[in-house]
């Protein structure tokens, strides 16, 4: 006997999941939440999460490279678009220092968007709140420098 694996509806791919604007607002939202931080933030789509949702988000947080970070304040917004799965993972610098519930605040903030047909404006708004986190707590150096791609990965 053979297993498939659940295939997604083509409205719920991860390449359909935000329009060409839409990403590009997404990326200016992680480059200005970065402008002000040594932290760095990433976001992640895939069709399908096969696995249990944390475990792979941190699968994509090591794949990635956000552990590399000096500071260890990468921060890793995953979504899972065919089955409407989500993780923020932060490394172990940025996850010391916000309050508890923080992770759990912003992953709230995107499903009040998602299910209001609102993606962009929740991942920008997310990508807001942690970078609010970041900034406080990891100012952005003379030294400084951009260490990961401010870019929204999908895969």
């Amino acid at each position: 006997m053979s297993r498939t694996a659940p295939v997604a509806d083509p409205e719920q791919l991860a390449e359909n999941f935000l329009t060409t604007e839409e990403l590009a607002r997404v990326r200016g939202a992680i480059a200005e939440a970065e402008r002000s931080t040594s932290g760095e933030l990433r976001v992640h789509l895939e069709d399908l999460c096969l696995e249990e949702v944390l475990d792979h988000a941190a699968y994509i947080f090591d794949e990635l490279g956000m552990h590399r970070t000096a500071a260890r304040n990468g921060v890793l917004i995953y979504i899972s678009v065919g089955d409407h799965r989500m993780a923020v993972i932060g490394d172990a610098g940025i996850h010391a220092v916000v309050p508890p519930g923080f992770w759990n605040d912003v992953l709230g903030v995107l499903r009040l968007h998602f299910a209001a047909g609102r993606n962009a404006d929740g991942l920008c708004e997310a990508v807001r709140m942690v970078g609010a986190k970041l900034r406080a707590h990891f100012p952005r150096g003379s030294a400084d420098r951009n260490e990961l791609p401010d870019d929204i990965s999908i895969g």
